[in-house]
């Protein structure tokens, strides 16, 4: 008996049936084969067994077969690179071809393949292309040079190729020269050196005149041009204007907004008051059209829109009502519209605002609700005639009882306190009467804060802080951290009620609270109350910093680069260009991975762009953005303080705190605040330096810069600005050739004498180094003021860091 054959069958599958279709005698079955050999290619089945034979249909003088054949080619090229060389007699032969759709598509084609063994097959072709009498071949050969450049810059320019681009810039066929812009533009972003593609004089005239007669495609190309060109003067920026605003017309929002970055950048060369004022009446109307496109052109267009306001609030400022919401917003366009809300707002429309505000408040979308209530408190932060009005809406909602937007009112309600000091306490009770409600961090920071800041107009400001006190060890860090500095403003001010308060505060914060940032707090709170209450009342009870009316404007530096950049991924995140890629006005990325030499002495500052040279290493930009600034947390103390009382003795925790009403009084003997701190800075202060200098932070870890581990910070010894550096080779391979470089930073820093490490820096090997920084290098200014960003080179590469320098280093430089 035989046994059954379950996986045996007369089937030779659906390739074996498209391989034998592909090579039919009937040219329609062949086409229709071909068709479904796409269809699967499509849906993504393998189909790469049959390549040899979907070649052999490239010869036929069906256009549309043709193009199928291509489409295949280009999808299988990069897996079956040996049987490309099959098809190369075909393309060369329809590059002769006497239908200039087939020589373009056959250009086209070799282009995309992106197989380096065809590169030389497609240099003859393509220069004739270049120079085709079909200005359609012209302009697809000046795209496929491009494609030839990335793959090999080389090849490109030694056989004239970019020249003879540059040359096209010239041509009679404005779509060519469109082709020729973006072809150029791209070649300059990659190429090391960035002349390749200049707008002077001459091509100036050719683009503006080109400008009106190519594709809207060709024109967003060729206006990005115009934005990177400097006019010479007010008169030729004036005219340039005069060329571009006809665009702010067009139907496309992708050239409406290349338009709008070329008058944003021109409007700077223009000194006439007039031109400008008829510039910001053109520019709103295009503006506010695209608020009425589908919604992910109207969340680019917002993003755009506030830096236009924040450079030129004037444009839109008759505009407010457009960006009021509608009901069927998604909700990423609603937080756009109330931020540009709040740009807008002015004394003469702050009514109209703040009772769109107030309805948005009553609205279902919680997190919506939460940034209209915000929005109301940073609009009277802006605006100091209409603060009044903002916190009567603020009160009235308070009066809603809805937990959520008391909780956003109180912590806007703070921010208003501290822009107008004792001008709104009345509120204050109505405020307290809230308390059970709060159950978010933020929101209790804020009450708590209210509470020490105004403790002795509040008559139970004890009972309110005793409140939180007892859920202490529960609260987040930031409730903590604000219970700790309001209990003991609360004692500075009424000494009398809350002794008992704040001796139980700090050994609860010294004793079990886990958190060493908040143990330390107490430690040094401690200590000041201990030696002196007088200059506890000074750095306690000091004067606040004015707070910021909008905080999420973005600073000069980085708006003056996004402005060049409208209308890119950088204008929708506001993130500079440099941190998201290539920008025609962003990074110039150079591909050179082996030229890694750093130069000392550059006469223009020679300084490293450390995004470019990020760029240079592979694009791995997150290290400079994910590092950790802060200094690690010294050790709590364990069983002293000051003295050598013991902080679990009740007893020395009553002598600490002693204190009676008289010690607080005027007749007190106030020493300074450098005595007040005396004490804290002796013994095992938590808070106490090195005697050797400040400690030391982690600049790079040997697990991400190939086994280099550096430890540093900067000093300043006698008038002289020093980094201090451990280098430490954790590593199995000896480090050498040592040399380090700074970004451009806001205060000119730079290395004043090369750096010196031992070599080779053996493994498990660390070396101490002083490198003395002098301030004649290049000046930018940065966010924050005092970041500082390094590239350091050995034998093993480069890598990359910054850090924070403290201000005191930074005493009597300027900026």
């Amino acid at each position: 008996m035989s046994k059954p054959k379950f996986f045996t069958t007369t089937k030779k599958g659906e390739n074996f049936e498209l391989k034998a279709d592909l090579n039919s005698e009937y040219r329609e079955k062949r086409k229709e084969t071909v068709k479904k050999v796409i269809a699967n290619m499509t849906i993504g089945k393998d189909v790469s067994s049959l390549f040899a034979d979907v070649v052999k249909n490239m010869q036929t003088d069906d256009l549309e077969l043709k193009k199928l054949v291509y489409l295949y080619l280009i999808n299988y090229a990069k897996s079956q690179p040996e049987l490309v060389i099959l098809a190369v007699n075909t393309f060369v032969k329809d590059t002769d071809d006497a239908n200039p759709l087939i020589r373009a598509l056959a250009i086209r084609t070799m282009g995309c393949l992106r197989v380096e063994k065809i590169i030389d097959y497609l240099l003859e072709p393509l220069k004739k292309g270049l120079k085709d009498d079909d200005p359609y071949v012209r302009k697809t050969a000046a795209l496929c040079v491009a494609k030839l450049f990335d793959l090999n810059p080389t090849l490109a320019i030694e056989n004239g190729l970019v020249t003879i681009l540059q040359d096209m810039l010239a041509d009679r066929n404005p779509m060519v020269i469109a082709n020729a812009v973006a072809a150029l533009s791209e070649i300059s972003e990659s190429a090391v050196h960035h002349d390749v593609f200049v707008v002077n004089n001459a091509i100036l005239s050719k683009l503006l005149a080109a400008l009106n007669e190519c594709t809207e495609w060709g024109q967003i190309c060729i206006l990005e041009a115009l934005s990177q060109y400097q006019p010479v003067d007010s008169r030729e920026a004036s005219e340039i204007v005069e060329r571009v605003l006809a665009r702010l017309q067009h139907v496309n929002s992708s050239l409406v907004l290349a338009a709008v970055k070329v008058l944003m950048v021109y409007m700077n060369y223009i000194t006439s008051e007039e031109t400008l004022k008829q510039v910001i009446k053109k520019l709103a109307p295009p503006l506010v059209t695209l608020l009425s496109a589908q919604p992910e052109i109207q969340y680019v267009a917002l993003r755009n829109i506030r830096l236009i306001l924040q450079k030129q609030p004037e444009i839109l400022a008759h505009e407010m009502r457009v960006f009021f919401t509608k009901y069927n917003d998604p909700p990423y366009v609603k937080l756009e519209k109330l931020e540009v809300m709040v740009k807008l707002c002015n004394e003469k429309n702050l009514d109209q605002v703040i009772s769109e505000l107030r309805e948005y408040a009553g609205e279902v979308d919680v997190d919506f609700v939460r940034k209209s209530v915000r929005a109301i408190g940073r609009c009277a932060l802006k605006i100091d005639a209409g603060s009044e009005r903002c916190v009567n809406v603020l009160l009235d909602l308070i009066k809603t009882k809805a937990p959520h937007v008391i909780q956003e009112s109180i912590v806007v309600i703070k921010d208003i306190f501290r822009k107008y000091p004792n001008k709104y306490e009345g509120i204050i009770p109505a405020l307290c009467e809230n308390l059970e409600v709060l159950d978010e961090p933020d929101a209790k920071a804020s009450l708590v804060w209210i509470v020490g800041e105004y403790a002795e107009r509040i008559e139970n400001a004890v009972e309110l802080l005793e409140y939180f006190i007892e859920s202490f060890r529960d609260e987040s860090g930031t409730v903590q951290l604000q219970l700790l500095t309001s209990t003991v403003k609360l004692f500075l001010k009424k000494p009398n009620s809350s002794q008992e308060l704040v001796q139980r505060i700090l050994q609860s914060a010294t004793q079990s609270c886990d958190n060493p940032d908040i143990r330390d707090r107490a430690y040094v709170y401690w200590r000041l109350l201990s030696s002196s209450p007088q200059a506890a009342k000074v750095v306690v009870l000091s004067e606040k910093p004015p707070i910021e009316a909008d905080n999420n404007a973005v600073s000069e530096s980085l708006l003056d680069e996004l402005i060049n950049n409208l209308a890119t991924l950088a204008s929708v995140y506001h993130k500079s260009p440099s941190l998201l890629g290539y920008t025609m006005a962003g990074i110039r990325t150079v591909r050179d991975t082996e030229d890694t030499t750093l130069e000392y002495g550059d006469e223009e500052g020679g300084a490293l762009e450390v995004v470019q040279a990020v760029a240079r290493a592979g694009g791995n930009i997150e290290n400079l953005l994910d590092l950790d600034f802060g200094t690690p947390s010294a050790p709590a103390p364990s069983g002293s303080i000051g003295g050598g009382g013991s902080i679990s003795s009740s007893s020395a925790i009553d002598d600490l705190l002693g204190l009676g009403p008289s010690d607080l009084s005027p007749s007190y003997g106030a020493p300074s605040v450098s005595t007040g701190f005396g004490s804290i800075s002796s013994g095992t202060s938590p808070v106490a330096a090195s005697p050797a200098g400040p400690p030391k932070t982690s600049y790079l870890m040997g697990s991400s810069s190939q086994g280099l581990e550096v430890m540093g910070t900067v000093a300043k010894r006698n008038g002289q600005i020093s980094m201090d550096m451990t280098f430490s080779n954790r590593g199995a391979v000896s480090m050498s050739d040592f040399a380090i470089q700074f970004n451009v930073n806001t205060y000119g820093l730079v290395p004043a004498t090369p750096l010196q490490v031992p070599s080779p820096l053996a493994p498990n090997q660390s070396a101490n180094v002083s490198l003395p920084l002098g301030t004649g290098g290049g000046k930018q200014r940065m966010e924050p003021l005092n970041l500082l960003q390094v590239a350091i080179k050995n034998n093993l590469g480069v890598f990359y860091f910054q850090t924070l320098v403290p201000t005191h280093s930074l005493e009597g430089l300027s900026a």
